[in-house]
């Protein structure tokens, strides 16, 4: 549909609920997302798909009371309003108190990831290689494995947004990501090593660039022997232990134990029955102590190649960077217009849905760790007794976010302020959350500091997956407990 064309249905809409009785508010979001995946397994293609995907939602609060309709029916956008209106006032028959959005101006933009090269004009030939030539490598450095395995996927999105105050916002949104691993497998035991990262790799808010920069030919032979010394390494340790843990870990572990718990509908208790609340939900900004002094954590939507990166959310609120703890201390949580209303708060702009048939909720954008002052090697020299921890395999964490466990792919063995060139399988450690922050003493410096793309986060009901991005640089954690994790 032509751009022109498009706005004028979008506004024709948008007045028609506004001359409506009790309309307090109203907008409307059209999605139109494209998407390519692929990937190979055993040298072989295992999966190859594309899909386009239009449609639009209708917001309308009446008397503080929602209604959401979606639709893929352009010539009946009225029709569609006229069940979200009706949603809202059955709503409002049950209302307890009415919603009320914090305040946000009136905008007119367009926003576009940068990107060097689009995606969906290189060649599936040339994508399919760049997997088949990973998984040669792989192969060919270790002939023995039991599976070699590599995937790509591609998206791209136009979002057009407006509201009944006078917003347009037009949004040029571009994603890649993939990865490649490695499985060995003996007498009923398997062991994976993976690169960038496990659960499909890495992703970012870029062009093509970002998948040659990855390089999955040049990592894999290194994927590949790793996976097969895991067969017959030794179990790891049980104890207490000071650990290093790796940018690839601590992705997760910032996602599930910092993520979500600032997450103001989970707080609220409007977000309880899909992985839970929040341990937060008595806690004044300021005051509350999450971590040591060496952890200070941002939740950035502005920051370039995040794949939680973007102009505006689908609130229409500007993409911002937000202080969530500062040296140590909690100070703000990541908000909707909605939950922020309801805590007498201004919104930071991190509603988001996943398409034109949901509701926007809040969701994470990048929450990162800031880098320290400290080198790799200087992490590393302060543990005499220790493990590198790198490459998340599975993990667990309770309703509340407070006590969790992660296992790694790999653990390398630290000894007097060295690594010694030992590995061992099957990692696990775990912790409560603010107890574990607290016991960070030292994050490496922005040399050391990486960024990695969550492309799955799940969260509402019905369930929506979010695309959100963590930045870390390795980090050292004192006297945490590890043991062996069930294979």
């Amino acid at each position: 549909m032509e751009p022109e064309v498009l706005k004028e249905k979008i506004l024709k809409v948008l007045a028609f609920i506004k001359e409506q009785e009790g309309v307090n508010y109203a907008d409307c979001r059209v999605n139109f997302i494209e998407t390519e995946n692929y990937a190979t397994e055993n040298m072989k293609v295992q999966s190859l798909s594309a899909s386009k995907n239009l449609g639009y939602g209708i917001r309308v609060y009446v008397d503080g009371s929602l209604g959401f309709a979606g639709s893929q029916d352009f010539e009946n956008m009225e029709a569609t309003a006229q069940i979200a209106l009706e949603i809202a006032r059955a709503t409002r028959l049950t209302q307890k108190n009415p919603v009320v959005l914090s305040v946000k101006p009136l905008v007119v933009d367009h926003y576009q990831t940068p990107v060097e090269i689009d995606p969906f004009a290189v060649s599936k030939e040339e994508k399919l290689a760049i997997l088949f030539e990973a998984e040669r490598l792989m192969r060919e450095a270790a002939p023995e494995l039991f599976r070699t395995h590599g995937n790509l996927s591609f998206r791209r999105e136009r979002k057009t947004w407006a509201d009944i105050e006078g917003s347009f916002i037009t949004q040029d949104l571009y994603e890649c990501g993939g990865g490649i691993d490695a499985v060995a497998v003996t007498r009923g035991e398997m062991q994976t090593r993976s690169y960038p990262n496990s659960s499909r790799g890495n992703f970012a808010t870029a062009g093509f660039e970002f998948i040659r920069e990855m390089d999955f030919p040049g990592n894999a032979p290194r994927v590949a022997r790793e996976a097969m010394a895991l067969l017959v390494a030794e179990e790891c340790p049980s104890g207490i232990f000071d650990l290093v843990i790796s940018p690839t870990q601590l992705t997760l572990q910032i996602h599930e134990s910092v993520g979500h718990p600032v997450e103001l509908d989970r707080v609220l208790g409007y977000e309880a029955g899909y992985a839970g609340t929040s341990f937060l939900d008595s806690v004044e900004a300021g005051k509350f102590r999450y971590g040591s002094e060496h952890v200070s954590i941002v939740a950035d939507a502005t920051a370039p190649r995040g794949l939680g990166t973007f102009g505006y959310d689908d609130d229409g609120i500007k993409a911002q960077r937000i202080e969530v703890i500062t040296e140590g201390i909690f100070h703000n949580f990541i908000s909707s217009r909605d939950t922020a209303g309801s805590a007498g708060l201004r919104s930071n702009g991190t509603a988001r849905a996943d398409g034109w048939g949901r509701i926007p909720i809040v969701r994470m954008t990048n929450i990162n760790l800031l880098p320290g002052s400290f080198t790799f090697d200087e992490l590393i020299e302060g543990v005499e007794n220790g493990l590198y921890l790198d490459i998340n395999r599975s993990w667990s964490i309770d309703d509340r976010r407070l006590n969790f466990q992660f296992a790694t792919e790999i653990a390398y063995e630290i000894k007097n302020g060295k690594l010694t060139g030992k590995i061992y399988k099957n990692p696990i450690y775990t912790g409560i959350t603010p107890v574990f922050w607290g016991s960070c003493d030292g994050v490496a410096n922005a040399e050391y500091w990486r960024f990695f793309g969550t492309p799955n986060c799940g969260k509402g009901e019905p369930g929506q997956m979010a695309h959100c991005g963590h930045g870390s640089a390795p980090a050292r954690f004192r006297k945490v407990k590890v043991g062996v994790a069930d294979v």
